[in-house]
């Protein structure tokens, strides 16, 4: 509040200000540094891997991705209905680039989001059933706007991990909203949780209100890769 008191006066002495415009332009920018400090606590405490922004992301690259799509989802409203977002494509396509981006506009919308690979939760919910803290755990879960599962149909899950998978949904159906990445079709998810009654129950809880977002394009990883080589041999010409 010094700080901003300093550089007010400042400015005020210098345009002439009123007393009264000056405190309320003071109230403002304290008002102002609230939200981004509230901001950036969102944001820490989301533990995203990296930043990404819709505004990074590369459109053109991937013609079956419909921006209007995307952008329509920035807007929130599915947080507000608790609906969940279900990306699906190959490796490297940008799924994961596009969930932290709306995790990152929740946070700015100063909403409680969680950022974690499915693999990280799962060993997470084990551990809180050895140590008999699951209850409070998924009761945690439960009360934030939005979590982002990163990554499921990466690795084997096992019966224990398939349960426990199911009961974070349904903590979290129709109560707040889910950001799912898969590389797997939803007719290989017997596979994926080694059961395909449970594979059932947990996409009827997950699709029921759902928008779900097929990504078929290439690798922006491989790409990338192919432009470093290009550039590097053009280097060395």
């Amino acid at each position: 509040m010094a700080a901003i008191f300093e550089e007010e006066a400042e400015k005020a002495a210098k345009s002439q200000m009123s007393y009264t415009a000056f405190l309320a332009r003071l109230a403002d920018e304290e008002v102002a540094a609230k939200t981004e400090r509230s901001i950036n606590a969102k944001v820490s405490k989301a533990r995203f891997p990296a930043i990404k922004t819709l505004e990074s992301f590369d459109f053109s690259f991937q013609p079956s991705l419909q921006p209007a799509t995307i952008k329509e989802l920035a807007e929130l409203g599915f947080l507000e209905r608790a609906e969940n977002v279900v990306l699906v494509g190959p490796s490297g396509t940008g799924k994961t680039h596009i969930a932290i981006a709306l995790g990152l506009r929740a946070c700015i919308a100063r909403k409680r989001v969680l950022f974690t690979t499915v693999h990280a939760l799962l060993d997470q919910l084990v551990a809180a059933t050895v140590d008999r803290s699951l209850g409070s755990r998924l009761e945690m879960l439960g009360r934030l706007d939005l979590v982002i599962a990163d990554e499921l149909g990466y690795m084997p899950v096992d019966a224990q991990r398939a349960n426990l998978f199911f009961q974070f949904v349904s903590c979290r159906y129709e109560k707040g909203s889910i950001i799912l990445t898969t590389n797997k079709a939803f007719d290989q998810w017997g596979q994926v949780f080694g059961d395909d009654v449970i594979a059932s129950a947990i996409l009827d809880r997950l699709l029921h209100h759902s928008h779900i977002i097929a990504i078929n394009g290439p690798s922006y990883r491989l790409k990338d890769k192919l432009d470093r080589t290009a550039q590097a041999v053009g280097v060395t010409a």
